[in-house]
């Protein structure tokens, strides 16, 4: 009865306060000392949840920034989605990680985290250990990422346009990459939102490879969420009455967002880093420092630019 308590407490503090970081922290306390009350509710609703909020988010974007942000970074999009699955594919064989999991590692730190894996893994033949291992590894390192990159972005020098670029590349989940942008402020929140999106189109010809490679093709999980994304963009974008209402929608969306952190944190238990195992968080982590120092060391020499 105490941990329902506790949870139902927490939920509501965290979406009076609006904090992304502070919501995904409160949930890993909440995760790490009780046993979870909700396990399966809150994982399902969570992605549920996740995807519905980033649809919301679509209605404060104007789809020609989104267009611009995919275009633009079309080219270095490619190589770096290319060059992290190669490095992190090399990493997995170097530290003897399970091939499966060791490609959905490195899927995740490419695309978008959670969704990548999501899409990529019943192509792949993935097994739910397997599955369960790549995800909680994603998870881990996201919610280091939500904690730590805002700081870092500071300390590094970087204007809010740098830092929602950095984000979106750097961050796995665009979960995490919405909650650290927003920390850092209002452009770095639009301009890290639009990319990660743009970069998350990527699932589909990298989902439609891995099937005709497995010749799974009736395995695909389309991320449908990107269209709807989209389709909101596209209604901000025109529809000049709808403002004021797509405004509230996306105020909404925000307080979701930081209610499906305290879910993700929440869902981050003692077994689930039992679970993680040491060489497949090896992997992330290594995979992960590589693509951030990279990424930010080129935006910082004016080398990746919107």
């Amino acid at each position: 009865m105490l941990p329902r308590i506790i949870f139902f407490l927490a939920l509501i503090f965290i979406a009076i306060l609006k904090s992304p970081p502070i919501a995904l922290a409160v949930g890993l306390v909440f995760g790490l000392a009780f046993t979870h009350p909700f396990p399966k509710q809150t994982k399902s609703f969570s992605k549920i949840l996740l995807q519905g909020c980033v649809v919301g988010l679509g209605f404060g974007m104007n789809l020609h920034d989104v267009l611009r942000a995919g275009r633009s970074g079309f080219v270095y999009t490619a190589l770096g989605i290319a060059a992290t699955m190669a490095i992190g594919i090399r990493l997995g064989r170097l530290l003897k990680v399970e091939a499966t999991c060791a490609l959905l590692i490195s899927v995740g730190t490419a695309i978008c985290g959670g969704s990548a894996i999501a899409a990529i893994g019943p192509v792949a033949g993935a097994k739910d250990e397997e599955m369960s291992v790549s995800l909680g590894t994603v998870f881990i390192l996201n919610s280091v990422a939500l904690l730590v990159f805002p700081a870092i972005g500071a300390l590094a020098g970087l204007d809010q346009p740098q830092f929602g670029l950095w984000a979106a590349l750097a961050i796995h989940d665009t979960s995490s990459v919405v909650g650290a942008a927003a920390k850092y402020g209002v452009v770095a929140l639009a301009v890290g939102t639009t990319v990660k999106l743009a970069r998350a189109l990527w699932i589909v010809p990298l989902t439609i490879g891995t099937a005709l490679v497995r010749r799974k093709a009736a395995r695909i999980q389309w991320p449908w969420f990107i269209l709807f994304f989209c389709l909101a963009a596209v209604a901000n974008t025109y529809i000049a009455g709808g403002h004021d209402i797509f405004s509230w929608v996306t105020q909404l969306a925000r307080i979701g967002l930081t209610v499906t952190l305290f879910l993700i944190g929440s869902g981050i238990s003692k077994a689930t880093l039992q679970k993680v195992g040491v060489r497949p968080l090896v992997q992330g982590v290594i995979l992960w420092l590589i693509v951030g120092a990279g990424t930010l060391a080129l935006i910082r020499m004016g080398w990746i630019s919107l």
